[in-house]
């Protein structure tokens, strides 16, 4: 299976030969992002790093969805949202809500967590199990009504 990195490239690889310049020009700042943590930390970025600067740019681009929304620049956002539909090709699949509360039960119940002072301990069992896969504000969220802050 090839890596995200390799992917990207054949993506590149195929825009650029189709004439797909919104594509090209939304793997190639995918690409710049990647190539630029590598260089700052001097190192060469697996899939799970890959990922989390993929989350970041995601988030970077449903904040600007929601502003351009606000601002009415419908043109802006339909942009937006084509790179965020772009970004979410490599991530894996989104865990459902069922999924999530499953997980928020069994982490207040392996914290022992018996109200709002203890979410920071629910949140740090909970993070690696849903990183990637789960918008933070959704578990955020859950955990909150779980432990009776929301």
């Amino acid at each position: 299976m090839p890596t995200i990195k390799e992917s990207l490239s054949e993506q590149m690889k195929a825009a650029m030969k189709s004439g797909d310049k919104d594509t090209l020009a939304f793997a190639r700042n995918l690409h710049a992002a990647i190539r630029k943590k590598e260089i700052d930390d001097r190192v060469d970025l697996d899939d799970a790093a890959v990922q989390k600067i993929i989350a970041t740019s995601m988030k970077q681009r449903q904040d600007s969805v929601d502003q351009f929304r606000q601002g009415g620049r419908e043109d802006l956002v339909q942009k937006e949202e084509a790179e965020l539909k772009f970004l979410r090709t490599f991530m894996p699949e989104q865990m459902g809500e069922a999924e999530i509360r499953k997980l928020v039960d069994w982490a207040v119940t392996e914290s022992g967590a018996k109200g709002p002072k203890e979410m920071g301990n629910v949140m740090k069992l909970l993070m690696p199990k849903v990183q990637g896969r789960a918008d933070g504000k959704l578990v955020n969220q859950i955990v909150k009504e779980r432990i009776g802050q929301g």
